[in-house]
């Protein structure tokens, strides 16, 4: 689940080498978890039956949703169907249809602790065209990351997403960003995906950041559903979102929500 961009961050709290071991155990939970959705995905199929098999997994691993009950969400995981950029809830009556992207994420509390991630899925045969959006998409998580090393600064992951994105004629979405995670399922600092007039903290060993690109094949520009939860392009151009959880080490990043 994103983070609110502009508000104002607080102290970032900072994980043991100890409590990054329990992320790590939280996120390969999750992968499975979205492993499992994802080898259901296929024309026909209500994304309430996805958010029930994550669900499953988690109840069989012994961990749970961070998701359900916060801020009043009434889901395990929140599904993102086309235009929807994040946060849509999950409906027995939408069916998923050839050629749609479903965009599934996760929050994981597992030891004491928070993970967050996100993957989007391509339902049958889609276009060339969202092809090449989720492929760059994806990219721009990579190159995020890769950014995310010690003595660098916030910005610099913002500043490789966002001229990954661009380059290809993309936009980042300016409303929503990533986000510290670990005690809490949002926590400081906040990871923009552009670059803005603040360069952020200083990345050190020990932040746990949730880095998760939001595309948009079209404008960058959002709205919220009536129900209070789906944020949509307002263009109703598809939209693509991956997220890892990555914790700072002093060899660099490691990505934490990986089987």
């Amino acid at each position: 689940m994103t983070g609110q961009a502009g508000r104002r961050p607080a102290e970032i709290p900072l994980k043991t080498p100890e409590q990054i071991e329990i992320m790590r155990e939280g996120g390969r939970i999750l992968a499975r978890a979205l492993a499992a959705a994802g080898e259901m995905i296929e024309p026909g199929v209500t994304t309430a039956a996805l958010d029930r098999r994550v669900a499953e997994v988690l109840r069989e691993s012994g961990a749970q949703a961070s998701f359900l009950g916060l801020y009043g969400f009434p889901a395990s995981v929140c599904v993102a169907v086309n235009d929807v950029v994040v946060h849509g809830i999950p409906h027995e009556e939408v069916r998923l249809r050839d050629g749609d992207i479903i965009g599934i994420d996760l929050g994981v509390f597992w030891g004491g602790l928070h993970v967050d991630g996100a993957s989007t899925y391509e339902v049958g045969a889609v276009g060339r065209a969202v092809r090449k959006l989720l492929t760059t998409t994806r990219t721009a998580l990579n190159l995020g990351i890769a950014a995310a090393r010690p003595g660098a600064r916030i910005r610099d992951i913002s500043r490789a997403i966002q001229d990954h994105v661009e380059r290809r004629r993309y936009s980042c979405v300016r409303a929503l960003c990533g986000h510290g995670i670990g005690f809490e399922v949002h926590e400081a600092p906040h990871v923009p995906n552009f670059v803005s007039r603040e360069a952020g903290p200083v990345i050190v060993p020990g932040m746990t950041l949730a880095i998760e690109p939001m595309v948009n094949m079209g404008s960058a520009d959002v709205y919220t559903d009536d129900d209070g939860w789906a944020v949509r392009a307002t263009d109703g151009k598809p939209s693509a979102h991956y997220e890892h959880t990555v914790a700072i080490t002093e060899r660099g990043p490691v990505v934490l929500t990986v089987p």
